[in-house]
């Protein structure tokens, strides 16, 4: 069993950054990989962003490849979603998620959620 807790989401102009934090705890970290996604109003949950139980590895969706950055900290047991040049269409409540799945983008193998946290993007 593992908790996780979002936060850093905000108020942000476009073309502005945000770091996202996810901090665990409960079972170590390092046991899962660990994903983003983000659900925006009226929209299905969508994957953003996975990274290898190591680090090693990571994976993200088309629309956020070269802005946005996943990363962690098993010390810390903590994930990090390093996101920059926003949009307002990435404005969502981001998730954080923990899977024994190897990158996987598929929101039904992430056994562990947080609560999120809300991003929103203004133009």
């Amino acid at each position: 069993q593992v908790q996780l807790v979002e936060s850093g989401g905000g108020l942000v102009q476009a073309g502005g950054s945000l770091r996202l934090s996810c901090a665990a705890s409960g079972r170590t970290l390092s046991t899962y990989a660990m994903g983003w996604f983000r659900q925006a109003r009226g929209k299905e949950r969508e994957f953003v962003a996975v990274i290898s139980r190591s680090g090693a590895a990571t994976y993200y969706t088309d629309s956020v490849k070269g802005r946005f950055a996943i990363s962690r900290d098993n010390a810390k047991n903590t994930v990090y979603l390093q996101m920059n040049s926003l949009k307002p269409e990435d404005t969502a409540i981001y998730y954080c998620a923990a899977t024994t799945t190897l990158l996987s983008t598929t929101h039904s193998e992430y056994a562990y959620w947080g609560q999120g946290t809300q991003v929103t993007v203004s133009s």
